[in-house]
């Protein structure tokens, strides 16, 4: 049995995020912070967060299957509320307010690490202390 480890990291894109999958040798949170820090995508993106997975292989075929999967972890963001954003009654976040009615949303995270993100925080969702680190421009 060949059993491997990833993380893959998410990062804002034009209409989906963008995602790198690495490999990694266990699912150690530390170790893929220091990893994000290395990651950028098209047009400067940097991680809002990862996700990390197991697959496995019975060590006879080409193809494995991934069997187990993590939380998310975002990479530092401001957590907001539904009851916060109503609050507010801001016209330019009436469709974020329509968004989180119509899906359920009570709580999202606001992820600056390179260009905004927001995002619905799920139950088991993890925001780490984290600070991107400052890249010059590419």
């Amino acid at each position: 049995m060949i059993i491997k480890h990833f993380v893959t990291f998410y990062s804002p894109g034009t209409f989906v995020s963008e995602q790198t999958t690495k490999e990694i040798a266990t699912w150690d949170v530390v170790t893929a912070m220091y990893m994000a820090d290395q990651i950028t995508e098209r047009y400067g993106a940097t991680p809002y967060g990862f996700r990390f997975s197991t697959r496995e292989n019975d060590g006879m075929s080409l193809d494995s299957k991934e069997t187990k999967t993590s939380n998310f972890y975002w990479l530092g963001g401001k957590i907001e509320t539904l009851e916060e954003i109503e609050a507010r009654a801001d016209p330019k976040e009436a469709i974020l307010l329509s968004n989180m009615k119509g899906n359920g949303y009570d709580r999202i995270v606001v992820n600056d690490n390179s260009w905004r993100f927001t995002g619905p925080l799920g139950k088991d969702d993890v925001v780490l202390p984290y600070k991107a680190k400052k890249r010059e421009p590419t």
